[in-house]
């Protein structure tokens, strides 16, 4: 995770998208105009923030009932998400805080400014969190999240995908980044996907079905295992700078 000097490796930033990608039309004006500033990570980067499994509620990893009325639950394909947040070195990162969010089964997001006409479920809030145990494994339940059209181009679909938000033993190990779902085609037409320059890179944030987790008769299965820093770094989203 670190360093002989005490602090984290250098990212390897030719292993990371670039921020101007004209086909993902977004990025037009959200890239940065001037070069990127090296500043050594200080004190506080690097030891903090720190999480306690104290703050979690009950139903904070289920996304299927922490959102339903009493006796009720979210509509669509059960799954559970599960792997091990590691370091640079492959190490388990433990008590990391991971966020989730996502659109519900129909592929709508419960969100004010939402355009896709898709129904809400009202019983899917689309967002949970879980913290890794001793060893970096986390696991949480939700439902699959259906694909979405989206206005960056003529027909342009996000393929189905959840937002993971890693905060590490440090902010200097902070992560935003999507999984996606094995064997869904609209991958590999996604202009934010054929962003990422590296095919590698992208088999990487795709989870495959694991059905040796999978529960019979209840929930499917898909493992998703996330770097935080080095050259097996997951990829970030958007921001190739990361936080």
């Amino acid at each position: 995770m670190t360093d002989t000097k005490g602090g984290y490796m250098a990212r390897d930033w030719t292993r990371q998208p670039p921020a101007l990608t004209p086909r993902y039309k977004t990025s037009l004006t959200r890239s940065p105009r001037l070069a990127k500033i090296s500043l050594p990570s200080t004190l506080s980067e690097e030891t903090g923030p720190v999480f306690d499994h104290k703050m979690l509620g009950p139903l904070d990893n289920d996304l299927i009932t922490n959102f339903a009325a009493p006796g009720e639950m979210a509509l669509g394909p059960r799954i559970i998400v599960h792997g091990c947040v590691l370091d640079e070195t492959g190490r388990g990162v433990p008590n990391a805080l991971i966020e989730v969010w996502q659109a519900n089964a129909g592929g709508r997001y419960r969100h004010k400014n939402e355009g896709y006409l898709a129904p809400l479920d009202p019983h899917f809030g689309g967002c949970g969190r879980v913290m890794t145990d001793d060893q970096g494994h986390y696991s949480f339940r939700t439902v699959k999240p259906g694909p979405y059209p989206w206005p960056n181009g003529v027909n342009d679909w996000r393929p189905a995908h959840i937002h993971f938000s890693v905060f590490g033993q440090s902010f200097a190990q902070r992560l935003i980044t999507q999984m996606y779902f094995e064997g869904d085609p609209l991958i590999w037409r996604c202009p934010i996907v054929a962003a990422i320059p590296d095919r590698d890179a992208i088999k990487r944030l795709i989870a495959p079905l694991d059905m040796q987790h999978t529960v019979p008769m209840d929930a499917q299965a898909y493992r998703f295992d996330i770097v935080l820093r080095g050259r097996r770094a997951s990829y970030f989203e958007n921001r190739p700078e990361g936080m």
